[in-house]
């Protein structure tokens, strides 16, 4: 089965090192959201507000398992799985 993964965004740095590391494209909007954040705390709500909405949707389209790429750092995981499950 193919399990989709989800990263939370907690800096503007992951905008490069995130796509080169795994391999991804970033949706514009994405892109265009955290770059218009003024400090990472931004950056962070952005990527719990992105890790809700993909992850309802995927529930939606039923996807039976998420994983979340937490780093260490699970806070952002944490708000998102309250929010969703």
């Amino acid at each position: 089965p193919i399990i989709p993964g989800l990263k939370p965004f907690k800096t503007k740095a992951q905008l490069s090192v995130l796509p080169s590391f795994f391999k991804i494209d970033l949706p514009d909007d994405l892109v265009e959201a955290v770059e218009n954040c003024k400090d990472n705390k931004e950056v962070q709500q952005v990527g719990i507000e992105w890790g809700i909405q993909q992850s309802r949707e995927l529930k939606e389209h039923g996807v039976p398992v998420l994983h979340y790429y937490s780093m260490g750092k699970s806070s952002s995981v944490q708000k998102i799985a309250e929010a969703v499950f």
